[in-house]
């Protein structure tokens, strides 16, 4: 059975206005925009399989976040022993002096990066989305008990590596040890 246009309009409308914020939440978990944007457009591909459920019952914006989060915890599972990540792409430059922001963002990223893959999402998602305990355990499809563990595990690591090391060397050191 075919898709009407109402809905075909109506999940237009919801990727256009929630790509921006689900590709950010995929910047956090994966440390690069390119793979954010094809985490997004998986989950986007799942929210369009289940749309006519979800526009029923709602939700459709938490799905979509289950549904990227799923999309980065996949492909790091997926990655492949033959794939490199490309350091940086030579044509970006800013124009901008942001040396002091791009330090602070930088040494966050390092810092992330060194935690597991689902403490990394459980901080993301509250802190950066700012999701309760519930709909974090949910985006992740675990317990509420296990959000909360792997949460204070990770703000302990994150507290312990800012303690330990300036941000430049957390920088450094991130940079030998970057998952991406």
């Amino acid at each position: 059975m075919g898709r009407d246009a109402a809905d075909e309009a109506a999940f237009t409308e919801f990727a256009v206005a929630s790509r921006s914020r689900l590709r950010s939440t995929a910047y956090l978990l994966c440390g690069d925009w390119d793979r954010a944007s094809d985490h997004v457009q998986e989950g986007l591909i799942r929210v369009y399989v289940a749309w006519p459920r979800l526009v029923r019952r709602g939700g459709e914006l938490a799905y979509a976040r289950k549904a990227v989060v799923s999309a980065f915890l996949d492909s790091s599972r997926k990655r492949s022993s033959t794939e490199r990540p490309a350091s940086q792409h030579p044509d970006r430059e800013s124009g901008e002096d942001v040396a002091a922001a791009v330090a602070d963002r930088a040494a966050l990223m390092a810092a992330l990066a060194r935690l597991a893959e689902r403490q990394r999402a459980c901080v993301v998602l509250r802190y950066f989305e700012e999701l309760d305990v519930r709909e974090t355990a949910a985006a992740l499809g675990c317990s509420e008990g296990t959000v909360k563990s792997q949460t204070s595990r990770a703000l302990a690591s994150l507290r312990a590596m800012f303690d330990e090391a300036s941000r430049d060397e957390l920088v450094v050191a991130g940079e030998r040890s970057l998952p991406w």
